[in-house]
Parts: structure tokens; sequence; C-alpha cells
């Protein structure tokens, strides 16, 4: 209860747009879920925007990145002082990727409460119409049974799709570690709404969408190494090898003279 009142204005909120989507746009409730989801990005996206770039800008830095680590693989102090000095060179903020992920926090928290209060529920009740969304019965109780196993499978997949793409900086231990954060996550589907599930699987397309499209639209940049400007590799991201030299040209066979 005392959570639920410190987010009593976001839950405000949140219960104004999917009443307005329901009511005067016309959508049904589960779609109307969906659509508070499409506001919620659609508001964040310089943000995500800006952390899609510097994503994208720590791809083009890895191998500069991996010999630094290198070099002071035994001083953790002056590794993370040289870390620091090659961020500020290349103007990139390592945690500028992390602040979209926190403020949908509150978001999800907000949803959480408002699907699981009993005013939310009466208005959902009073209007008369539907509950169910596409395969899911009712978007304000706990799926059970297939529905419960389409959305597992919804969520696991988007999860892991948009974490493998948010992760293409991070190195093999850790991406190993963020794939297998949604198999955590899952554990706790169970215990939510439905509704909420659907925000989450609709926030994970949209991220993964996103990614897609902004990488696109975002060339790496050149990299700036002790304070001079180095054209960024095209084989940055690990894995990928870059482009291949043109093998050399066959050696030319001598003509002989005759005599």
């Amino acid at each position: 209860m005392i959570l639920a009142n410190v987010f009593q204005p976001l839950i405000d909120v949140a219960d104004a747009l999917i009443t307005f989507l329901h009511n005067d746009v016309g959508l049904t409730w589960g779609w109307s879920i969906v659509g508070l989801t499409v506001i919620v990005r659609l508001a964040m996206v310089p943000l995500t925007i800006k952390q899609i770039k510097s994503m994208n800008a720590l791809r083009a830095l890895q191998p500069q990145i991996k010999e630094i680590q290198a070099k002071y693989k035994g001083d953790r102090q002056k590794m993370n002082q040289a870390m620091m000095r090659f961020y500020q060179e290349n103007k990139v903020n390592p945690f500028a990727s992390c602040l979209p992920l926190l403020l949908q926090l509150p978001v999800f928290m907000a949803l959480f409460f408002l699907l699981n209060g009993d005013d939310f529920e009466n208005e959902v009740t009073a209007s008369g119409d539907s509950r169910s969304w596409l395969f899911v019965n009712d978007i304000l109780e706990k799926a059970t049974g297939g529905d419960l196993v389409i959305l597992m499978v919804l969520f696991i997949t988007s999860q892991m799709a948009s974490t493998l793409v948010m992760s293409v900086t991070a190195d093999k231990t850790q991406q190993r570690i963020m794939l297998l954060l949604p198999l955590v996550f899952a554990a706790f589907i169970p215990n939510f709404p439905a509704g909420l599930i659907v925000y989450w699987i609709t926030t994970n397309f949209w991220t993964l969408g996103q990614q897609v499209v902004v990488r696109k639209l975002s060339p790496p940049q050149a990299v700036v190494v002790g304070g001079k400007p180095v054209p960024a590799m095209a084989g940055a991201v690990e894995g990928d090898p870059g482009p291949k030299k043109a093998p050399p040209p066959p050696p030319r066979k001598k003509k002989r003279r005759r005599r």
C-alpha cells in the first residue's frame, strides 16, 4: 500500500490514458494497454535514441576498449582511469543506456497496481465491454492454461531478442548472463495480471524494432585515440572480422628469351 501511494500520480495517469483510449478512441481494454505502451515509448524516444547511439558508439570502440583492458589487466585503478579518459575523448557515456530502462520501471509498477486495483476492475466491469484480448481471456486476471503458455513463449522470445540486440557491446560472459535473465523473469509471469504481460511483451517488440531502425540510421562514428581521430572499424562488433583483404595477384611468369 505504501508503494501504491508513492506511485499514485503515475497510476492516475495510466488510468486516464487507458480510459481515454477505450472510451474516446474506441479501443478494447486489451488494445488500450497496447496503446498505452506505444504512448510511453513515444514519449521516451529522445532518450532512447541517445541510448542506442551510445551503444553504437561503444560497439565501434570495442577494439580500443579491449586493448586498454589488456594493457592494464593487472591494475584495476589505472584501467578505470584510462577507460574514463578514452570515454571522455570520444564523448561517450557508458551509463546512458541504463536511463530508459530505469524510467520504464515506475510505469511498470504503476500499471501493476492499476490492474490489481478494485477501482479499475469496477470501471472495466461497469463498461460492459469484453475483458479479453486476442487469445487472452481476461486481461485483469492471472493467465492460465494455453493463455499462459503463449504469453510465456512470447515474453521469453521477445525479451531474449531485445536483450541480445542491446548487449552487443558486452563480453561473452555478460551476454550469457543477460540472456538468462528472461528465464529468471519468466518465473514471475504467472503471478502478474495478463494485461501487465501484454504491456511487457509490447515493450520488448518495440525495443527490438527501434534498436534495428536507429542502428541502421546511425552510422559508426570516428574513434578518437590519444586526441587523434581514427576511422571506425567495420569489424568493431565481436565476431565480425571486418572487411576482408583482396588476395594478392598471382605472380607473373617471366618469358624465356630465345637464343
